[in-house]
């Protein structure tokens, strides 16, 4: 029997309350993804990281253009918005409870300070990507992600953004660059290969 690689590991990026169709940053097409990302936690079960979006506590507590993104979004800085916004959507949280949480500050899932230390100790080489937004935390940790030598998988019908176009513009990227980084699956295609042990 040929054993199952360990190296890849499931990064689901900030899929919270504060973006689900009712939070204060609504992103519409969360619930339709929601399904897959839990199939993709059960076929990556002890092989998952999610992540939470942490925004700043008020505005001059950041830097540069960080200050002037939370005066734009004060209303949502750690001083005024409910704590409960910030986790993860109860849909997945019976997954969340048996995973690490990194929590960051950045767009990037790699801003989180456990994110590392937790792949490194998995000895990860391929990172499976699901979760928000397509053309934003998605967009920035799929970059850094290759810049740091992951092989990366993002699962098309397991991420969402509240912007339709920017969602298709990121999936063209994704299609049609970073060819030797990058590669483009389904959930069904990505759960077939983990049950072929080919992942």
């Amino acid at each position: 029997m040929t054993e199952r690689r360990a190296s890849a590991f499931h990064l689901c990026l900030d899929m919270q309350r504060l973006f689900s169709p009712r939070g204060a940053w609504a992103n519409a097409w969360m619930a339709g993804v929601l399904p897959n990302i839990a199939a993709i936690c059960e076929s990556f079960a002890g092989r998952t990281v999610f992540t939470r979006f942490i925004p700043a506590p008020h505005p001059d507590a950041e830097i540069g253009t960080w200050r002037g993104y939370y005066r734009r979004w004060s209303t949502l800085t750690l001083e005024e918005i409910d704590a409960d916004e910030l986790a993860i959507v109860d849909e997945l949280r019976p997954y969340a409870s048996r995973a690490p949480v990194a929590d960051k500050r950045r767009f990037s899932a790699f801003a989180a300070p456990a994110l590392a230390p937790i792949l490194n100790g998995a000895h990860a080489d391929t990172l499976v990507v699901t979760g928000g937004e397509t053309d934003m935390c998605v967009l920035a940790t799929v970059l850094e992600a290759i810049d740091r030598g992951y092989r990366v998988l993002v699962v098309e019908d397991a991420v969402c953004s509240s912007s339709d176009p920017g969602h298709e513009a990121a999936l063209t990227i994704y299609r049609n660059r970073f060819a030797e980084q990058l590669g483009l699956v389904t959930t069904r295609e990505l759960v077939e290969q983990v049950a072929a042990r080919a992942l």
